[in-house]
């Protein structure tokens, strides 16, 4: 049997698990929480400006009630987490303007792409990929094929352009998170990270307002739920990325989809094909062979 590397039996590296796994179980809940708010006719831009809105107001009280020291930091450490968080903000409105164009499904499958684009703009600063982490990446793909039944259907090529722009920005926060984060705590990161993307997709909700008076009581209370989880999903990111390195967290952070799809199950009564559950046991083997991986270098 292979013996499992000192550095991933270390406590850092349990916690950064434990933390990159938490992220997709709030994430999870998102595409349930924006089913409600949609039902409730909400519309998507007011979904994703509110909601990101919230989160940045939670994150801010938070730390301001119970951890102040993580609000001062140099200022480039500032900068290069709004930047981030600003680019994710852009990432997020091709996102979500991507799926008024193409099935969720073939979405999704898209945007696991940004597993490869992680990997190519880690190599390009100069960080090994193991032959591991590039297999479970595979097997992460695959499995997000079987879980979305392939993304069968005729694509919209602007939806799809979209897409794969969303899934750049993703990964480009994410590796600019982990550089960051060698001077910063994960606290920091997110609270400004979130603060830029809330402000880029504000502006853009200005230039396209739409009726607020019109949202009804259980529209608002599923995007505040959406605000809730969306400020612990990116905490937990972050603090796995701290831990894990970016390509790490990413692969475990795939673990949203089937989460999503379980929940759907259990409060949507939606049923999972044959296919799902194979993708399912895929996507869990992919994650379990972390135990195998070897921490970044710094």
């Amino acid at each position: 049997m292979t013996a499992v590397s000192p550095q991933n039996a270390s406590p850092h590296w349990q916690r950064g698990i434990f933390w990159a796994l938490l992220s997709p179980l709030f994430l999870g809940f998102v595409p349930i929480l924006a089913k409600l708010a949609y039902a409730a006719g909400v519309n998507v831009l007011t979904v994703v400006a509110f909601r990101t809105l919230l989160a940045a107001l939670i994150m801010w009280l938070g730390l301001i009630l119970f951890a102040r020291h993580f609000i001062a930091s140099p200022i480039p450490a500032i900068l290069g987490s709004m930047l981030a968080g600003g680019i994710n903000g852009l990432g997020s409105l091709f996102f979500y303007g991507s799926l008024t164009r193409i099935d969720a499904s073939l979405g999704q499958l898209i945007n696991i792409t940004y597993l490869i684009f992680v990997a190519i703009l880690l190599r390009l600063a100069g960080q090994a990929v193991s032959r591991l982490t590039l297999l479970r990446t595979a097997l992460a793909i695959a499995a997000i094929y079987l879980l979305t039944a392939g993304g069968l259907g005729r694509p919209d090529w602007l939806g799809v352009g979209m897409m794969l722009a969303a899934a750049v920005t993703f990964a480009i926060q994410l590796v600019m998170s982990q550089r960051i984060m060698m001077d910063i705590p994960a606290p920091t990161m997110t609270l400004y990270a979130i603060t830029a993307m809330s402000g880029v997709v504000s502006v853009v909700w200005l230039l396209f307002p739409s009726n607020l008076t019109a949202v009804s009581q259980t529209g608002w209370q599923a995007v505040i739920w959406m605000g809730v989880v969306t400020a612990l999903s990116r905490l937990t990111l972050f603090l796995g990325v701290k831990a894990l390195g970016s390509l790490q967290t990413a692969l475990l952070g795939i673990l949203e989809v089937a989460v999503t799809i379980t929940l759907a199950a259990v409060f949507l009564h939606e049923r999972l094909t044959i296919n799902q559950w194979v993708g399912t046991a895929v996507l869990i083997t992919s994650i379990l062979l972390i135990r195998f991986e070897h921490a970044p270098a710094k």
